[in-house]
């Protein structure tokens, strides 16, 4: 009789958590696809994780499997003496952020899974380099998540700087739900900030406790593989993968806890609950969830005159569903969303290029340039 009772619970949450699905799909098409075309700028790319611009406008691009490309004029050169990458599943070279003062100093800033401990399988770090005649020089790690696990997802990772110079990159659970995201003494579902040069800010939130991780500045994440600076506040926004429902848009704040996976608006893969609460006292909402999921990746903020209608959105690319978003602000609420680039492929990254216009990296296609007509 009782496991009646847990299938009809199951049965019933599913339902429910269904019929929230379909209430929160509230997703319009873009009015006005005729507006804009697109064009391959950098073609023949596998999965495009990573974007960065240099100061002579050329780029750096990072493809998962582990090379490190230049593109400048029409011509990709890869760059030479990349670490090497566990390269499964989720894991492989990910994202790369330039210093903000790129051109007087000439940091790169790179996260990757790193196999770099005495465990087998890899866990993901942070490392800058210099580049020095097409080849990564000078590197240093200035973090590097343990214990590697041979598990293949959940790597995170975006890299971000804010307005004061600390350098912020994320971590993903690692697929150990149930012990990384809510132990500030363990790696994984946290997001990190460190000094430039990978030391610990002396006001870090968890300094001061003597078994922490004291890179960490929040945790309770899952994947958060989305993070943009907001043009106006200064506050660093993330979006990460939840399971089957509970993607999420989050302000980051020191020392908050975002909740995963005491508090989720998704379910499992398989249909069954993770948890029976969506909100609880010491967790943070969310400022924004999608379900069904999107599987997020990728974000900016559109701060460009080139896009009026689009400027202070918030882009997001989807991986499952093939489009990019743009999701529409009132200050920290979402008021709505549109669906543009329906069909073009599953987008791995977005960003507002230093020459106003967005570029869009898409899986088996390359790096794609949104022009207003």
């Amino acid at each position: 009789m009782m496991r009646n009772f847990l299938i009809l619970k199951t049965v019933i949450l599913s339902t429910l958590l269904s019929c929230a699905q379909e209430k929160k799909n509230d997703i319009t098409i873009d009015p006005d696809p005729n507006n804009y075309t697109t064009e391959i700028i950098v073609p023949d790319l596998e999965i495009p994780w990573g974007m960065a611009w240099l100061p002579d406008g050329s780029m750096l691009i990072t493809e998962k499997k582990g090379e490190l490309i230049h593109y400048k004029d029409g011509i990709k050169k890869t760059i030479g003496n990349v670490p090497e990458v566990y390269n499964r599943n989720q894991g492989g070279l990910l994202d790369i952020e330039l210093h903000p003062e790129y051109s007087k100093n000439g940091w790169l800033y790179i996260t990757y899974s790193s196999k770099e401990g005495s465990e087998k399988g890899g866990n993901t770090a942070l490392i800058r380099a210099k580049l020095q005649n097409d080849q990564l020089a000078s590197i240093e790690t200035l973090y590097k998540g343990a214990p590697n696990t041979t598990r293949g997802h959940h790597f995170g990772s975006r890299i971000e700087f804010d307005d004061d110079g600390y350098v912020y990159f994320s971590i993903g659970d690692r697929g150990n739900r149930d012990e990384n995201p809510q132990d500030i003494t363990r790696d994984g579902g946290k997001i990190y900030r460190l000094q430039d040069n990978g030391s610990i800010p002396n006001d870090n939130p968890f300094v001061n406790d003597e078994t922490s991780k004291k890179a960490i500045f929040s945790f309770g994440h899952r994947n958060p593989q989305g993070m943009a600076i907001h043009p106006t506040t200064g506050k660093i926004w993330v979006h990460e993968h939840g399971p089957r429902g509970g993607d999420e848009i989050n302000i980051i704040e020191k020392g908050l806890n975002y909740g995963w996976p005491v508090i989720t608006y998704g379910i499992n893969y398989s249909g069954t609950s993770i948890t029976d609460i969506t909100s609880k006292e010491g967790m943070e909402q969310p400022v924004y969830y999608w379900v069904p999921s999107i599987a997020p990746s990728g974000m900016d903020f559109v701060t460009s005159d080139i896009y009026p209608n689009w400027k202070n959105g918030l882009l997001v690319g989807s991986l499952k569903f093939q489009y990019l978003e743009l999701v529409e602000l009132d200050k920290n609420k979402v008021i709505g969303r549109k669906k543009l680039l329906d069909g073009i492929g599953r987008v791995r990254n977005v960003r507002q290029g230093p020459d106003g216009y967005i570029y869009v990296a898409v899986e088996n296609k390359g790096i794609i340039k949104i022009v207003p007509k």
